[in-house]
């Protein structure tokens, strides 16, 4: 329902076809070599292959195509993470129709564009804790109540690996109990981002 709402928006556009449409992250690897499209309008939780992956796998296999994230997820690492990958706009599934008109016009001009919303949580975010993104992993499946070998399993990492993240989470983040560590990760979000992998 929700790429049947998205195709929509883009044919009301009026100078836009589309030329794919992709139900997971493989498919749209497949779609983005076959048609090398202007643009891509991908979301971040797909099933067989992350969003992240499917942007990487575009920039290998055709660089001049741009990428707009539609995303549901609010966390700032996570908004943090695809802005530094260089995606071309984020906007979330909550803006309006106008607004994700706009930016993907202004995407397909050759600008940028961040959602207001998005904008304003990054702004909000008073000097976040600097986690990388299999930090943030590791932090969700332990929220999840996960053990080390389970996490390692999810992974595909060794379990001394997994104890050296987890080891490094609670003084990051300035917490003393797996119970803060839960509260974290609620108020970031990583556990829907977990949701994708």
């Amino acid at each position: 329902m929700f790429r049947d709402g998205t195709r929509q928006l883009l044919e009301d556009l009026g100078n836009l076809v589309v030329v794919a449409e992709a139900a997971d992250g493989l498919a749209a690897i497949t779609a983005v070599r076959k048609h090398k499209p202007d643009i891509i309008i991908l979301d971040a939780a797909m099933p067989l292959a992350r969003g992240i992956e499917v942007f990487a796998e575009t920039r290998r296999w055709s660089k001049d195509t741009k990428v707009l994230l539609l995303t549901g997820f609010t966390s700032v690492g996570f908004m943090s993470d695809w802005l530094q990958a260089g995606v071309d706009g984020i906007v979330l599934k909550s803006c309006d129709s106008a607004e994700i008109s706009f930016a993907i016009k202004t995407v397909l001009k050759g600008g940028n564009y961040v959602a207001e919303a998005v904008t304003t949580l990054l702004s909000d975010a008073a000097n976040p804790p600097d986690l990388t993104v299999r930090e943030r992993e590791v932090l969700a499946l332990l929220t999840m109540g996960k053990s080390n070998a389970e996490i390692a399993d999810k992974l595909n990492i060794n379990a001394r690996t997994v104890e050296k993240h987890r080891g490094s989470l609670m003084p990051k983040l300035n917490v003393g109990s797996v119970a803060e560590l839960m509260a974290y990760s609620l108020r970031e979000g990583l556990l829907e981002e977990i949701k994708q992998l």
